[in-house]
């Protein structure tokens, strides 16, 4: 079922959160917000998926809204326009397909495949407009997004986002290789990797358009701005390693902060449970100081010029969707389908992914 069933406004009932995984200071601190466009924007990326054929019709109808992929965006850029945060949907929905199918390319054992995809998204990057109508559904929805995305912002926007979106694809690489010579990286290995596995850059960088605003370097690489934005991402890998580790245990997987804790800090399981919820919580709190220096830093650009103004309202607005990522994140991994593998057949496989082989026959 979708997770916000006929639902228009912001008021929510709840998921039940097991203990292990409740943070109370989320649930007081960090109310829940959803962008009004969210039932049309549920919709639309479902007839996106299927226009572009990331996943089969009966995968979209049984599975898609409650996989809540629109629900996690539409809670957290609020504010953006409606086009902006549609193609943003499209995009994260386009993210979670390629997730699952580097994930199958593993598991199958299809480096060839992998490799070719891995060359043509780089290529798609770099002139999406060119592979709109690629065989493979992957390259084909990487270029539509990017033709969209790229037409919100400027030239120097484009080239950050794409570059940071090469990192992203080339540590996914290094993640393929990990897992396919069964390297459990170490725990300081894990966090540099998983920034980038993340894509922390680029959900950072969507605030932007969000904001209808280009933030200039002095706003991106001011200390407590860049603070605040690494821990609300490092809040999500995180959180997102907690609450994935029983699917990711159960697929052999090997890229999890409790996998790497295990593996080289010698705890045992719920050792590493507690650490990952320990450092989940340090976000929170690391979280709270970096914001009010971030406010003060805005009232300081904000120095009664209509310029002043308009980068200060875009510092703040930017911000505010930084503090809506902890409480979207939290209740998405509650309400997506992703993460219950216990209702799964087979709590290694999961049900709406494409299992069968995607390049190599």
């Amino acid at each position: 079922m979708p997770a916000f069933a006929q639902r228009t406004t912001t008021t929510y009932t709840s998921a039940l959160v097991p203990p292990a995984l409740s943070l109370p200071a989320i649930e007081a601190g960090f109310p829940r917000q959803l962008h009004p466009y969210w039932p049309k924007l549920q919709g639309n990326t479902r007839a996106w998926l299927l226009e572009m054929r990331l996943m089969p019709a009966s995968a979209i109808e049984a599975y898609a809204d409650g996989l809540c992929y629109t629900d996690l965006m539409a809670g957290y850029y609020i504010g953006a326009p409606d086009e902006v945060l549609q193609a943003i949907a499209d995009y994260s929905a386009w993210f979670f397909a390629w997730d699952d199918r580097h994930d199958r390319d593993v598991v199958h054992g299809r480096p060839a495949a992998w490799r070719r995809l891995r060359v043509q998204l780089h290529a798609t990057l770099d002139s999406p407009k060119e592979h709109l109508y690629h065989q493979d559904p992957l390259v084909a929805g990487l270029a539509d997004s990017m033709v969209r995305l790229y037409s919100f912002l400027g030239e120097g926007w484009n080239a950050r986002f794409a570059e940071h979106s090469h990192a992203v694809i080339d540590a996914y690489d290094q993640e393929f290789r990990n897992r396919t010579s069964g390297v459990v990286p170490t725990v300081e290995e894990y966090l540099e990797l998983r920034r980038l596995t993340f894509a922390h850059w680029i959900w950072l960088d969507l605030l932007e358009p969000s904001a209808e605003y280009e933030l200039p370097a002095v706003v991106r690489e001011n200390a407590a701005y860049r603070r605040a934005g690494l821990l609300c991402q490092d809040f999500a890998a995180w959180y997102n390693d907690l609450c994935s580790l029983p699917k990711e245990m159960a697929g052999g997987e090997l890229h999890n902060l409790g996998i790497s804790l295990i593996r080289h800090e010698g705890m045992r399981l719920e050792e590493s449970v507690k650490e990952v919820r320990r450092r989940v919580e340090e976000c929170i709190t690391g979280f709270l100081r970096a914001e009010k220096q971030v406010l003060k830093f805005a009232e300081k650009i904000d120095d009664g010029s209509a310029r002043g103004a308009a980068l200060a309202a875009a510092v703040r607005a930017c911000l505010s969707n930084m503090r809506n990522w902890f409480s979207s994140v939290y209740w998405f991994h509650h309400e997506s389908g992703r993460y219950m593998v216990d209702s799964w057949d087979d709590r290694s496989t999961p049900p709406y992914v494409n299992n069968e082989a995607a390049g190599e026959k």
